[in-house]
């Protein structure tokens, strides 16, 4: 999990506090990080200070759908390695790109 923060440009816990669970996730997916649910929620209870597996029915529901919807905006799995670098390196901008004829 450091090394998948440390890409997304989150270095220390203060940061990833500030920014809070859902931000960070969609960082880490920007960055890369497949999407993994579990891995989501546990992210979610580390913030709150509670143990990983505390998250239960109606509210581990309602992180499903947080999730899906990160998932969804964040994570591009048609995205090669190589465009993923070029994207974090700044010479390929998937926005600008969409505006692109070529």
């Amino acid at each position: 999990m450091d090394a998948a923060c440390a890409k997304a440009g989150i270095l220390d816990a203060e940061t990833l506090r500030a920014l809070g669970p859902d931000e960070t996730y969609r960082r880490l997916l920007q960055s890369g990080t497949r999407p993994h649910f579990i891995g989501y929620y546990v992210l979610v209870m580390a913030v709150q200070g509670r143990p990983w597996n505390d998250c239960k029915g109606e509210e581990k529901k309602e992180l499903r759908k947080r999730f899906d919807a990160l998932k969804a905006n964040a994570f591009d799995g048609d995205l090669s390695a190589f465009e993923q670098v070029m994207d974090q390196i700044g010479v390929r901008v998937k926005s600008s790109l969409q505006n692109d004829p070529l």
